[in-house]
């Protein structure tokens, strides 16, 4: 039995779907009720205790803001404390070990965490996902222009890294994987105009620099994969898909 939390998200639906086909049992924690799912809060720990019940493997793709990722880990790994588990897969970021970024920084504790429990686990980072980086252009929609920050990013399709948990979970535990990154490294601003030519938009990209620590961070792409990247799916084409499902 496989319990999968953040299994309503963007990665945890298509994670669970995949799962399901491929012959694996799941069980898709959810804060709200619903076909298949069982329920369970990370911020407060109710629940786990019923929802690890018989399991033997966690994907945990539950994400929060802030310090939240790292609380959530927390409860997760005190119910696993005291119902032990098989393997233990994380879903992480690149880079959250080198970045200034508040959010990377928690992520990354969340990653102590799993290694000081001493549980079998797996961690993964991959690159941010196509969708991610598109939701800077679709909130600029009716912006005369297009403003982007001014570095380049390694997109990755939550299709791919979805295929790889799946592979993850029939290796075992592994420990630390190598990252997982998109097709392609571009620039936000090339990023932006594939997204407008794929959405007929016309309008000027702009880029800006980001301030501070976490500027330069980006700045030196440890946000970024190395190349070839395992994702198969190039921004291109996701613009192009999203833009076809816009219209019907």
């Amino acid at each position: 039995m496989i319990l999968v939390t953040g299994a309503t998200g963007t990665l945890g639906r298509p994670t669970v779907s995949i799962l399901e086909a491929s012959g694996h049992s799941v069980r898709a924690l959810s804060r709200q009720p619903g076909p298949g799912r069982v329920v369970g809060d990370l911020s407060t720990g109710a629940g786990l205790t019923a929802a690890l019940s018989g399991v033997t493997t966690v994907i945990h793709l539950a994400t929060g803001a802030n310090t939240h990722d790292s609380h959530h880990m927390r409860q997760l790994l005190r119910a696993i404390a005291a119902h032990p588990i098989d393997h233990l897969i994380f879903m992480s970021i690149v880079g959250v070990d080198r970045h200034a970024l508040g959010y990377y920084r928690d992520k990354y504790l969340s990653e102590e965490f799993v290694v000081a429990l001493g549980v079998p686990y797996t961690i993964l980072r991959a690159t941010q996902f196509h969708s991610f980086v598109a939701k800077l252009f679709t909130a600029q929609r009716r912006s005369p222009v297009t403003l982007v920050p001014a570095f380049s990013m390694q997109p990755v399709a939550v299709e791919d890294v979805t295929q790889r948990l799946v592979e993850l979970v029939d290796a075992g535990p592994s420990g630390h994987v190598p990252d997982f990154g998109g097709p392609e490294q571009l620039h936000f601003r090339e990023l932006a105009r594939q997204w407008n030519a794929a959405h007929s938009v016309r309008k000027p990209v702009w880029s800006l620099p980001v301030p501070g620590a976490v500027g330069r961070a980006f700045a030196r792409g440890v946000h970024r994969a190395t190349l070839p990247g395992d994702g198969r799916t190039p921004f291109a084409a996701f613009a192009e898909a999203d833009a076809r499902s816009a219209a019907d």
